[in-house]
């Protein structure tokens, strides 16, 4: 038991450590950083697996887990807490950074310097932001990540990169300047950032300091929205993610997960039912905010012309869903709400992934090559039978006629990752959809008599309405590049590019199989987030360990 509460603050030390050792290195070493960096991530993701079934094993369903890095009981001293919404973020960003830098050891990695170090950076801050359980130490997270995540925006340099990465650092430091901001109002009114103690704290506010924390908690919650992307707080990200290289922009996929997980934590904990005059402080924001966001998003995916750019919309669509499930403050929604999470997520990300490969066409004299020298693909022209064998009288062989297994490949991948973005049958992404459409019509559960409300029959509409726009504009684009001839050589893959893919639309194909696990997980962690009472009582209930030094020099001086 003891060791495993010692493994809660793993997953911020092996990076932090990993990110030091890559440093000293230098540049000099890339294969064997590569090597240490993918070990190091597999090692995390172990570590976040083991988390998430401790979560399940221990104790009472919603078990939480407590460390206390500086030997301080709360509020006083750092804490760090996972339960099952974080373990569930920490595995999801574990399957994700693996994915990413399979994909990235392929090419993207010695297009700048400093790439691994960073990339472990980035992993510590967002491993640190689900697991901490103060604001303070949440804001120091944020710019860890934040930081890693601007190297990383300008890697492989080129004109539009570094033009739309000066505004998404412009952005980032602008909203967590606002993050500062509205901590410290917080702290002036509550005398806290501990997030537990400020759930004690905030029913107890007098009612003349309550604007001043409503004022607060506004103005942290606009930072959090910018970084989740919410409308209007939201032009930055479509030109930055569509920017990046793509092992990044599936990184980021994530990293919107960090504003919308920071929302839900903060706003089920600080401002449940339980928050005396601030209950529900703000939900209909996230309600109608988060429904503006699908309409633009779904509005603007239309018009999208590359892949980039709709896998970004795309993301847009998602936090939008996700923002104006958690307004409504219903378990059973947020439940679907975060399978949904998992599944839009891991769709989101290889779909970034196979972008670029989709766009990239070369010459023969271009092809890579892999390990044994073979050639990884070959273009058109050389998978043609002999002249005279089987041709019709435009010379086009009428049967037999060779699919290039790139283009299998990427055709079969694009069309998982358009059903499962979609939300149509039969993948993981259907489930997803179909559980919050039941959700919205049945608020209490199966059975029940609880009227629908009109903000949830507007939420019911546009999620049938922004798939329909999806499945319009990834229709149009999957004619235009698969369907449509074209005189060119077949997009040339390194297998080390491909294997992430798979992993990733494979994990969503066991998830349409293993829905009813993963859903039942996680109506748990939105059940445990209904009841804030036994993650207030398991922090500020933890005890410092004794030191034994100091009982044995006490009882020497005892008489």
């Amino acid at each position: 038991m003891m060791a495993m509460t010692h493994l809660i603050v793993a997953p911020i030390l092996l990076p932090l450590l990993t990110a030091a050792v890559m440093l000293m290195l230098g540049e000099k070493h890339r294969p064997l950083k590569a090597k240490i960096n993918l070990f190091s991530s597999l090692l995390g993701l172990g570590i976040a697996v083991m988390l998430l079934q401790w979560t399940q094993t221990t104790g009472v369903p919603g078990s939480i887990g407590v460390y206390l890095p500086g030997n301080w009981q709360a509020p006083f001293g750092i804490v760090l807490v996972v339960d099952r919404l974080s373990a569930l973020m920490l595995v999801l960003t574990g399957i994700i950074g693996v994915s990413a830098l399979l994909f990235a050891m392929a090419r993207w990695d010695g297009a700048g310097s400093s790439f691994h170090a960073l990339f472990q950076i980035q992993l510590m801050g967002l491993y640190g932001a689900f697991l901490t359980a103060d604001l303070f130490n949440l804001f120091v997270f944020f710019e860890v990540l934040l930081a890693a995540s601007y190297g990383l925006m300008l890697h492989g340099s080129g004109r539009a990169r570094v033009s739309s990465g000066l505004h998404y650092i412009s952005i980032n430091l602008l909203a967590s300047s606002l993050f500062l901001i509205g901590a410290a109002l917080i702290y002036g009114v509550t005398g806290t950032l501990n997030m537990a103690d400020l759930a004690l704290k905030i029913p107890l506010v007098p009612e003349a300091d309550r604007g001043l924390l409503h004022a607060g908690a506004a103005i942290l919650a606009v930072a959090f929205l910018a970084k989740a992307g919410m409308w209007p707080l939201n032009f930055w990200l479509v030109p930055a993610y569509s920017a990046a290289s793509a092992p990044v922009a599936a990184m980021f996929a994530i990293m919107t997960k960090v504003g919308v997980y920071t929302l839900l934590r903060l706003w089920t904990l600080l401002f449940s039912g339980q928050a005396g005059a601030s209950a529900y402080f703000g939900g209909d924001w996230l309600i109608y905010g988060g429904m503006a966001t699908i309409v633009c998003a779904a509005v603007a995916i239309l018009a999208a012309q590359r892949l980039e750019r709709m896998a970004s919309l795309s993301i847009l669509v998602s936090a939008g869903i996700l923002l104006s499930a958690i307004g409504f403050a219903q378990p059973n929604l947020i439940g679907a709400a975060l399978f949904y999470l998992v599944s839009s997520t891991l769709a989101l990300s290889a779909l970034f992934l196979l972008a670029e490969l989709i766009e990239r066409s070369r010459s023969a004299n271009e092809m890579p090559l892999d390990d044994d020298g073979e050639l990884l693909a070959r273009p058109l022209e050389s998978l043609q039978p002999p002249k005279g064998f089987n041709l019709d009288d435009d010379q086009k062989t009428v049967v037999g006629q060779v699919i290039p297994w790139t283009m299998a490949f990427l055709g079969l991948s694009f069309i998982a990752c358009a059903l499962l973005i979609i939300g149509m049958p039969p993948l993981s992404g259907f489930i997803g959809k179909l559980s919050l459409l039941s959700a919205l019509l049945n608020p209490l559960g199966l059975g029940s008599e609880e009227p629908v409300s009109n903000g949830a029959w507007g939420l019911l509409a546009l999620l049938i309405l922004s798939g329909l726009a999806s499945l319009i504009a990834f229709s149009r684009l999957g004619i235009q590049r698969f369907w449509t001839p074209q005189e060119r050589p077949s997009p040339l893959l390194r297998r080390l590019e491909c294997v992430p893919i798979i992993v990733l639309l494979g994990l969503s194909i066991v998830l349409t199989f293993k829905a009813e696990p993963l859903l039942r997980y996680t109506q748990a962690a939105a059940q445990a987030l209904n009841n804030p009472q036994q993650y207030v009582m398991a922090v500020l209930g933890t005890r410092a360990v004794p030191n034994p030094q100091a009982s044995t020099a006490l009882a020497e001086v005892q008489p």
